[in-house]
Order: C-alpha cells, then structure tokens, then sequence
C-alpha cells in the first residue's frame, strides 16, 4: 500500500527579499530590527505525495510586529528559541508579544497550514475526522 507523504516548509518575505533562519545571535538581532514595527509575509506551503500523484497548497500570511526595544531584541536572540526559525522568531513562543496583528492562519504561521494540511488530505480521500 501506497503511504501518504506529506511535507511543509515556511518561508517569510520583507520588502520583496526572503528572510531566512539566522546564522547566530547577530544575524537575529538584524533580522528583527529590520521586522519591528513593520509587516511581513508569512508563506507556508504543503504538498501531500498519495497514490501517484503530488498535491501543493500554500497559505500566505501577514503578521505585523510592534516596535522593538533593542533590550528585548537582545535578549530574545540571546535565548534558543530563534536560531532555527525562518524570521528569527516562533509565534507560538516568547516572540508572541512581538506581534501586534496577523491577517492569516495561526498554525500556518507556526509552520503547518492545517486548514490548507485538511483539504489536501480531503482532496485524496483521506478521512481527517473520525468519529
């Protein structure tokens, strides 16, 4: 039998250039001096691999960030938490207080559309609620 296979990735775009993970503290520290006060774009896209044949969604986002205080900048990128982060920061974890509006999918923005992750798996016939 032929298994589903399902992948994500998430990506976020500002002023039309792609943020990627940082590197280190420094490269976070910039990274979210360049997203405070101002909005970005979140793009998560899924693609489900069933039975021979690959379907793609991908949910666009925006989240707005309130304006930073280089002491929260720094001590945010002083912790674990953003290093393996597209954008530097989890809205499901302490950068959560950065954001001041987001226009989208919460679970997108956490890196896995779900709604989006439900219609693909719909789409092949996959039951997504059992009772």
């Amino acid at each position: 039998m032929d298994a589903p296979v399902l992948a994500a990735d998430t990506i976020i775009t500002i002023d039309g250039n792609i943020v990627g993970k940082p590197e280190d503290s420094f490269c976070c520290q910039q990274i979210l001096a360049k997203l405070s006060g101002r909005e970005h774009q979140v793009l998560s896209a899924v693609a489900l691999n069933y039975e021979g044949k690959t379907r793609l969604k991908l949910s666009i986002n925006q989240v707005g960030f309130r304006a930073l205080e280089a002491s929260e900048i720094d001590t945010y990128c002083a912790s674990d938490e953003p290093l393996d982060k597209a954008g530097a920061y989890a809205i499901q974890g302490k950068a959560a207080i950065f954001i001041d509006h987001l226009d989208g999918s919460y679970s997108s923005v956490m890196g896995l559309p779900l709604f989006e992750t439900a219609e693909l798996l719909k789409q092949a016939g996959i039951t997504v609620l059992k009772s």
